[in-house]
């Protein structure tokens, strides 16, 4: 597993943070493709956990984040899109995960959930739904080390982008510029190169990109394109 020591590296990004999402990788050659990635540019490897409550699909859990870990020391940047989270903090942190996401919709006690993951020894994030304001992470962004804007609807990839994410991001980083945090905001759906050029320049630390990715003829040289941006 990576040391946290180079997690918390890159939480002084220098460029923008580029977080593969496995959940477009092929499932039959997952660890290939994970192999794939830790050769890359890319800093973090994303990993999308859905349980068909939450958001009406299922992706991959525990099992699979142990057996993938093996394959690389990049961070695992994991976004639970679960009900009850709480219940499986710790079970992420022995399964590999260095960055724990939870959806502010998912979660009842949400400064209790982040101080246990924090306690737990990972990085603590917090995921919005397109819905969902800015303004109700005001009495707990200090606390948080990264906000995942969601700019399509959570539960499928290769949704199309949903533009009022750039809008978004913009009130985010005025937040996190008025609260004087250090908070990072990463962005998750229908990233590309137009969007996520537009995402960077309004404020964005890092882009998740699944589809784009995996998609694309060569995922190695698209992963160096989205760095640059």
């Amino acid at each position: 597993m990576a040391e946290m020591s180079s997690v918390f590296r890159l939480f002084v990004p220098m460029s923008t943070i580029v977080s593969p999402s496995i959940l477009s990788a092929n499932f039959s050659n997952l660890g290939k493709d994970v192999e794939m990635l830790h050769k890359s540019d890319c800093e973090w490897i994303h990993i999308d956990v859905m349980d068909g409550v939450f958001v009406p699909n299922i992706s991959f859990g525990l099992p699979v984040i142990k057996s993938i870990r093996r394959h690389t020391d990049k961070p695992f940047d994991v976004h639970l899109m679960i009900q009850n989270p709480d219940d499986f903090l710790e079970d992420f942190k022995n399964a590999g995960a260095d960055m724990l996401t939870v959806h502010l919709e998912a979660c009842t006690h949400l400064h209790r959930t982040i101080a246990e993951i924090k306690k737990l020894g990972m990085k603590a994030g917090v995921a919005l739904n397109p819905h969902t304001p800015v303004s109700s992470l005001e009495e707990i962004i200090s606390d948080l080390d990264l906000v995942l804007i969601m700019s399509v609807n959570p539960g499928f990839g290769g949704q199309k982008f949903i533009p009022s994410a750039i809008d978004k991001v913009k009130k985010l980083k005025q937040l996190i510029s008025e609260k004087g945090s250090n908070t990072l905001i990463e962005v998750d759906g229908g990233v590309n190169l137009e969007t996520g050029k537009q995402l960077v320049e309004a404020g964005a630390n890092a882009l998740v990109a699944g589809s784009f990715v995996f998609g694309s003829e060569n995922p190695a040289t698209t992963i160096s394109k989205l760095k640059s941006l």
